[in-house]
């Protein structure tokens, strides 16, 4: 993948699936380096990297998630003709709606579908109404804190913290202002992952992803909180592996 969107942090060996992985909001591409190193070599990790961060810092972020979601997915669509290598895909907490959204845009195209999606840190689409979009600085700066997740001291670094304010306001403003407009199901299996002490998303959020596809949908929580994924990489590494070859193994 040659796109400015998609970055690798490892090469696969084989001919496994390839992973398509969403960041937080806020975050970056970088946020999924060691589940890349976590999961078997033959697998084709590829992390989205949004405008506004890192090397594309100069670039304005999306504050709409609409907006965001067509631009990747048509990239996304581009590259995945490419091949043909079966895909799935990966997002964490907004990247778990901007990932099921893409999936959504995909399954209109021609382009098959993914394999399964895995839905970690957040509920539904219909879940997690929350006016983020009327937030100033103080309470997008105050919530990434109590989540965590981020790495602290970039918050109080004035001269970091004026590089990543941009893309966190526009993701927060992009969440704030989405509105699940109901739709049909996706076929492709889902496989929904959270903390047991998310203090933004309940077991039972989490278990609303059950009624957004007709496939096989599995629920595996860890212990940890909002961010418990960066203390369990072995075990989300498993339950990835075990999610794309069980659904190998059906197709």
């Amino acid at each position: 993948m040659n796109s400015t969107w998609f970055r690798r942090f490892t090469t696969a060996a084989g001919n496994g699936p390839r992973l398509v992985c969403f960041p937080h909001a806020g975050g970056s591409a970088t946020a999924f380096k060691e589940l890349a190193y976590a999961l078997p070599g033959d697998f084709d990790v590829v992390s989205v990297q949004y405008p506004g961060r890192q090397d594309r810092w100069r670039e304005e972020p999306f504050t709409e998630l609409p907006s965001l979601v067509e631009a990747v997915a048509g990239e996304l669509a581009r590259e995945l003709t490419a091949d043909g290598r079966p895909y799935a895909l990966f997002g964490h907490s907004m990247g778990a709606l901007v990932a099921f959204e893409t999936a959504r845009v995909l399954a209109r195209g021609e382009l098959p579908g993914p394999q399964r999606l895995f839905l970690s840190g957040r509920g539904g689409p219909e879940t997690d109404h929350v006016p983020y979009h009327l937030w100033d600085d103080d309470d997008v700066l105050a919530d990434v804190r109590r989540l965590g997740g981020t790495d602290q001291s970039m918050l109080d670094d004035p001269d970091l913290l004026e590089l990543v304010l941009p893309a966190l306001r526009a993701d927060y403003r992009a969440l704030g202002l989405y509105s699940w407009g109901g739709g049909e199901p996706l076929t492709a299996a889902v496989t929904a992952l959270t903390g047991d002490s998310d203090p933004m998303t309940t077991v039972e959020d989490a278990g609303t992803w059950r009624a957004h596809t007709t496939g096989d949908f599995a629920l595996k929580v860890f212990p940890g909180d909002h961010f418990y994924l960066f203390g369990q990489l072995d075990a989300v590494a498993a339950a990835v592996t075990e999610g794309l070859l069980t659904q190998a193994a059906a197709s």
